[in-house]
This record gives structure tokens, sequence and C-alpha cells, in this order.
């Protein structure tokens, strides 16, 4: 009783304090900020903290060189070489067996076997160990790096280890080996050279654009030695620089801020992808009252309590020539930022610092069209698709105990309006099936569930089509993303009944995540072949607090393996 005689008690005392101010502004409107100021102090962090605001950095250019012999006489600032745990192997003299190390650390006097005793250095994934070298030792190199790959060789790894290391030495140039490259295949060795670039280029890449001072990488240029050279390393180099364009825009997407991130902008942004290829893309804007004319009352009660309006977000890539034979859709959850609403995120597991990065699928999504706009696939029609919006309070906001009704004509009782996300997905599902596509993917930073499920660097798969979960898997494996499926348990969906509406919108903790795929499954035609990722794990570095453009590459291979 006391704690509810206090509250009612400050509520009076706030809103009489709040009626106090109404009339002292009403004397004089030059003591308090009017709205059309606080929008014009918006507009200037945009335009001086914007993505319009270029990142400073330049990826590295890379060369090639395709044979090994003068590993020993290349000339810079870190020779970086890519060892296996079997590449250590030593002979009874203790020195290596693998040909390209016995001749470094032959010219080395066994510096590199000494320290890779010392150092523990055994090649495991993530190892590494760099040394200066003297003068006048026969390398032409300032330092000599080893850097494990283990078993399974994660060569995305080992060009971001490279890329950490020249920025730590401030290195200009950098030469990368591979110690056992002489066994590969001309397949692999291409494959592998597309991942080192990659990484080298991701992890050259740092978000400056919020900072009032920040340095230029200082790497310059990375060859690659005895990884081959020609046209179809060209073709493979091409493809690994247009999907870390947006890779890099999925992040910098992610890591702005929701008072410069607004879903105006986020609108702004997808239409200059069109506009920057409009060869192949066109878009498509909706605005509050064109969603109210489709009847899209899911998305549009948690838009309500905004002052940003709603943007309905359409992009379509349709190919430069010949037929199209596959019609696909890529929905991204558009959160620009999320109070929780009246059910507001509370406490420090709540992370209502970080719900910019609500917005994570639509970055995956707009991150792949930038990229698709460079690669130009033959043979597929892809459509981009994003209800974008804030969760916020305010008197129109929308209440738990509310029903909205989506644009399929179901509805939904809101019994907890921090699970706003699948309410704006709802709608955007029935419009991608209305757009006449075979398969949908959404990806969405869905549910926390998801991350106690599966920790924050792996991805949850929902859905009810084998052939649709390998493909999705496949192009994961090849893109080096990790995913896990989980089941879409039907006989969880009692936790999801209503006794006034359709559905409610969550169901309860357990199985969170399931019950979150139960509730978008019934927004998606049963004709349509559709999967749901999510990935409110790995969407964000917590040691490096910054994005990390988790999803883009597994939508383009997965979009390149569905073209001609």
């Amino acid at each position: 009783m006391a704690s509810l005689v206090t509250s009612s008690s400050t509520s009076f005392f706030t809103s009489s304090l709040f009626l106090i101010k109404l009339k002292s502004t009403s004397l004089s409107f030059s003591n308090f900020p009017t709205r059309r100021l606080m929008s014009h102090s918006h507009i200037i962090a945009r335009a001086t903290l914007g993505l319009t605001h270029p990142s400073n950095v330049e990826p590295p250019k890379i060369s090639f060189a395709a044979k090994e012999a003068d590993v020993a006489e290349w000339k810079g600032d870190i020779l970086a070489i890519g060892v296996t745990e079997k590449d250590l192997v030593k002979n009874d003299k203790l020195n290596f067996e693998n040909p390209i190390l016995s001749k470094l650390d032959s010219k080395l006097g066994g510096l590199l076997a000494e320290a890779s005793v010392e150092e523990d250095f055994n090649g495991k994934v993530g190892q590494s160990t760099v040394l200066r070298v003297a003068t006048g030792v026969g390398l032409g190199s300032k330092r000599v790096g080893l850097f494990g790959l283990g078993h399974s060789a994660p060569f995305k790894g080992f060009g971001e280890a490279v890329a950490a290391a020249a920025k730590s030495a401030q290195a200009s140039n950098v030469a990368v080996v591979v110690a056992s490259a002489d066994g590969l295949s001309a397949e692999s060795k291409l494959n592998i050279a597309s991942e080192i670039v990659s990484g080298t280029t991701l992890g050259t890449f740092e978000d400056n654009r919020y900072k009032s001072e920040s340095k230029k990488s200082a790497l310059k240029s990375v060859e690659i030695i005895g990884l081959g050279a020609g046209p179809e390393l060209e073709k493979k180099l091409k493809y690994a620089g247009d999907v870390s364009s947006g890779v890099i825009l999925g992040r910098e997407l992610v890591n702005s801020p929701p008072n410069v991130l607004t879903p105006g902008v986020l609108a702004e942004e997808a239409s200059k992808i069109a506009s920057t290829y409009s060869d192949v893309f066109t878009a498509k804007i909706l605005d509050a009252e064109q969603c109210k004319e489709l009847k899209m009352g899911s998305y549009l009660a948690v838009a309500a309590a905004s002052e940003n309006p709603p943007q309905f977000i359409h992009l379509v890539y349709k190919p430069p020539s010949g037929p199209v034979n596959a019609k696909l859709a890529l929905v991204g959850k558009g959160l620009t930022f999320d109070s929780g609403g009246y059910n507001i995120k509370t406490g420090p597991a709540s992370s209502i610092e970080l719900m910019k990065f609500d917005m994570g699928g639509s970055a995956a999504v707009f991150g792949a069209a930038k990229a698709l706009g460079q690669i130009k696939p033959l043979g597929v029609e892809v459509h981009f698709i994003v209800a974008a919006c804030e969760n916020m309070i305010s008197g129109t906001g929308m209440r738990p105990g509310d029903i909205v009704t989506a644009s399929n004509g179901k509805t939904i009782e809101v019994n907890n309006t921090d699970a706003e996300g699948r309410l704006t997905l709802a709608d955007a599902l029935v419009y991608a099936c209305n757009q006449g596509v075979e398969k949908i993917v959404d990806l969405a930073t869905l549910t926390g569930a998801c991350v106690v499920a599966l920790g924050p660097s792996v991805a949850g798969v929902f859905t009810p089509n084998d052939d649709l979960a390998k493909e999705i898997f496949d192009a994961a494996e090849a893109s080096g993303e990790k995913l896990w499926r989980l089941p879409i348990e039907d006989s969880y969906w009692e936790s999801l009944k209503s006794g006034i509406a359709d559905m409610v919108n969550t169901g309860g903790r357990q199985g969170g995540a399931i019950t979150a795929a139960l509730f978008l499954k019934q927004f998606v035609d049963e004709k349509v072949q559709w999967v749901h990722i999510d990935l409110a794990g790995p969407v964000w570095n917590y040691k490096k607090n910054c994005a990390t453009g988790y999803g883009v590459a597994t939508l383009v291979e997965w979009v390149l393996r569905n073209s001609s």
C-alpha cells in the first residue's frame, strides 16, 4: 500500500509541475526549445555525423605473386605466414619439416622454432607471434609473423588477424603466405585467397564516423604469395570486395546511433542503393497513410508512439538481361530503436543502450542489396523488404492489452509491447508473399531466448522446409557464418492462444525463440518456402563494442546459388 501511495503522489507532483511549466512557456516561447528547434538539432547532427559522412579508412590494395620462391627476399614491413598445427612439426634436429618455415628459420638462426616453443605457439586458431627481424640476416621483411590456422583453416580469420597485427605495428605493407599451399588444388587456392582478402579488408575497416579524431589505417598494400594469379583469381577478388562492401555498410548502419539513423534516414540509405545501381534496382517507400491503406495494423501499432514516422521500404532487384527463373524475398526487422514500449526495458540486462542494433536484420538485407547491385547476378529477382520504425512510449502508443489487426486479417492481443519486432514482421511477411515470391528469408534480432540458447556467435534458424534449410546452411558454410537449426514445435502454439483474439504476441519465457518463429509462421502463405533467422546474438561484437555485419555474406551467397 505504501508504495502505491508514493507512486500516486509522485505522479501527481510531476503532473502539477508539468502544468506549471506549460503555463510558463505560454508567456514566452523563447524560454524552451520548440519541437521545430529540436528537429533542427537532429538534422545538424545527422549532417555532421550521419551515414553521408564517410569513414576515411581505405581498404589496402591487393596484389598477387603466383610463386613462393621469393618469400625470403620479399621486402616490406610484415611477412605473415599462416600455419596449421601440422606445419609446425619438427625433425630430430628440431628443424621445421615444412620447406617455407625451414628456409625462413635457417636465415633467422632458429628464432622461429625457438619462439614457437617459448611462446607455446602450436598453430591453433587465434594464436599468433610476430618477431622483429634484425638487419643483415638475409630477410627482406622487417617482421615475420606466424598465424595459427588450426585444422580447419579459417582463412577469413587469418586475414583479420594479419590486419590487426599490421595495425599494431603501424605497418604499411604486408605479404601473406600459406605455409602448406603447395598441396592445395587450384580451386582451393582461389577460395583461400578470396577469404584472406575479405579478412584483411574487414579487419582494416574501422568505423570512425562518430569520433572527433581518428587515425587512418597505415596499411596500404597486401601481397598474397603462392595462391595463383590470373582472371579466375581476379573474379574471386571482385566478389570478395563486393561482399565486403556490403558487410561494411551493414556495420555502419547498425553502429549508427538512433538519433542519427531514424526510420526516415534508413529509407534514404536504401534509396541511395537503388539510385546508385539504378540499372538493376527500383525503390518504393510507403508512408504511414499508404501502410494504413494496406491495412498494416500490426506494424503501425508499433510505430504509433514515435515522433519519427514509419517508413515501409521495398527495393526490387531485377537482372540486367535475360529471363527471371527465381523470385526471392529478403525481409529484415527494422527497429531503429526499441525502448520496449510500455513494457519498458529496465536494468543492466535489458541492454537498452544497445537497442540501436534492433535493426540488424534490415542492415543485413541492405548490405546484401549493395553487394548484389555490384555483382548483378542473372536469372533471379529479389525483393528487399523492411518495415522500419521505432518502438517508443507516448500517449498515442500501443498498450499492453491492445488488440491489433495484421494485413492478412489476423488479430493479435498484445500482451507485451517489448515483443514488437514480430508485429512489424507480420505485415512485412504478408507483403512479401503478395509479391509472388517463391522463397522468403527473414532476419531479425528477435529474441534474447535465442542468445541464451546459442550464445553470442551463432544465429538460430527456423523453417518447416528441409530443402530450404540446406540451401541456407550451404550458403552460410561457404560464407563462414555460424548457424544452428532449432525446431518449430507446433505443440508450443498453445502458449500463443488468446481468449479474445486469434493469438497473443508472446508465449512466455520457455522456448521463447521457438514461439516467436511460430508467431511469424502465421503470416506466411503456405505455398511460399520460408526461413526465419534470429541473429540477436551475432549481430554485435561485445568485445570490440561494435557491429559485425552478420548475415550479409550468407544472403549474397544464397541469392547467387538461386540465380542462373
